[in-house]
């Protein structure tokens, strides 16, 4: 495998999808502040059901699930699978998958999570409901961050685009640990019971190298269910299965590449039988193109024909919905007292400062004590440069920001408020201040990716 094609690759798909996510955050932001404000804020609490019988998948503790739930819980697992494959393939093969690879960007997504959390705590007041959100800030929106660079196009150095992109990867990571381990309620024992059972039927499939992708897919969806109704986030489910989702292939892929190549070469090379394009084959030629077409999708392993089957439905649907449907603020039920005096500021300069600073300083320190080196092909301004846009959050940090405060009632919904307009200032000042810095200190001209 090219680990650069497949991280440019991953680069390209994260960077075509961010104009959409921009604008799905500007639309939900008009729709919560304008006539249509009532009809927004009340489509998400539309109950769900799909039900066979009395079974209803989109239930949790016997009650409906509404439209907002069903989008946190279920789609996001969804985003969380992706999340998960990507994560395995890039500590497999790619630029997680040796110390020397994987060191600066994990040294800096370290810093990057441990520093923000730090100024949260320091500057939220001593409220133990808002520090519930501390982790809010130490999320780095992988497409977002990806697209505001990609502006600059070729006059960034690969090594940049590397470091960002591993990093964000990284942070996903330490997001899922977070949301594994402090955001759980009450822990029911019976689906706790099923979910390991859901668990040791895809470590089963695992090593018995089942290959179908439903498999892992049908058991992840009761895996899922057990775990929304468990008292363990039902996200996390998605990241458990892509862990079990093979990343090998049946048989050497010289087998495939051979048998496509004998299959090929015996195939005439004149025009097949036919008129006006009208193209008559034999059974064999068509039992010929057929192995031809099996072969070729035996050639990729099932992980990575699961994260590219998803991509699109996660880049153009899941992540614009979720915005669209967690990102709209009433700015009419805020103040400047409130936006102060509550969460709002501490995770604006959290993100936008506190990221920035864990970054930039925990790699300064690994690359001056001659652990890691800088990014190939960049230099410490571009690299300053590339760290502030470390500070744009959005996805994962809303999602947090949800896990954090919706809990809590009224007063949580206050508290979400302003954590999520903290987010999009903190994102927006982080995007700017990025955006300058680069365009500063990058090449003039187009740098070579070779």
């Amino acid at each position: 495998m090219n680990n650069n094609y497949s991280l440019r690759s991953m680069i390209k798909r994260y960077t075509s999808s961010s104009a959409i996510l921009i604008l799905f955050t500007i639309l939900a932001i008009v729709c919560a502040n304008t006539a249509l404000k009532e009809h927004y804020f009340a489509l998400w609490e539309n109950p769900i059901s799909v039900s066979i019988g009395e079974f209803n998948l989109f239930s949790h503790d016997g009650h409906e699930m509404s439209l907002i739930a069903v989008i946190n819980d279920f789609l996001m697992a969804i985003f969380f699978l992706s999340v998960g494959l990507e994560i395995k393939r890039e500590i497999l093969v790619g630029e997680l998958s040796s110390l020397q690879k994987a060191l600066l960007p994990i040294i800096g997504a370290f810093g990057g999570m441990l520093i923000p959390i730090l100024f949260f705590w320091i500057l939220c007041p001593n409220n133990p409901q808002m520090l519930r959100g501390a982790a809010i800030p130490m999320a780095t929106d992988i497409a977002f961050s990806l697209g505001v660079l990609s502006i600059f196009n070729k006059r960034v150095p690969l090594g940049l685009k590397v470091f960002l992109a591993a990093l964000a990867v990284a942070d996903d990571l330490g997001g899922i640990l977070v949301i594994a381990l402090f955001y759980s309620s009450d822990i029911d024992t019976t689906y706790i019971a099923l979910s390991i059972a859901c668990i040791v039927l895809l470590a089963f499939g695992n090593i018995r190298r089942v290959r179908a992708k439903s498999f892992y897919l049908i058991v992840g969806l009761v895996l899922w269910y057990t775990m929304l109704n468990s008292g363990i986030h039902a996200t996390i489910a998605g990241v458990i299965v892509a862990f079990f989702v093979p990343a090998s292939l049946r048989k050497a892929s010289v087998y495939y590449i051979e048998r496509i190549r004998n299959n090929i070469n015996s195939l005439p090379s004149h025009d097949i039988n036919g008129k006006h394009h009208t193209v008559i084959l034999s059974n064999n030629e068509i039992h010929k193109l057929k192995s031809i077409e099996s072969a070729a999708d035996k050639l990729i392993s099932p992980l990575q024909a699961l994260e590219d089957d998803l991509h699109t439905l996660i880049g153009y649907v899941i992540i614009p919905l979720f915005a669209f449907a967690n990102v709209g603020i009433d700015l009419s039920t805020m103040s400047l007292d409130t936006i102060i005096g509550g969460v709002g500021l501490p995770v604006m300069i959290s993100l936008a400062v506190g990221k920035f600073t864990g970054v930039l300083g925990f790699s300064w320190v690994a690359i001056k004590c001659n652990i890691v080196q800088l990014p190939k092909g960049c230099n410490w301004n571009s690299f300053i440069a590339v760290c502030m846009l470390c500070g744009i959050g959005l996805t994962v940090s809303i999602f947090i920001a949800d896990l954090s405060y919706a809990p809590l009632g009224a007063d949580g919904a206050a508290m979400l408020s302003q954590a999520k307009l903290g987010i999009l200032c903190g994102s927006m000042l982080a995007a700017i201040a990025g955006c300058i810095l680069l365009n500063r200190y990058l090449p003039k001209e187009t740098v070579c990716e070779d």
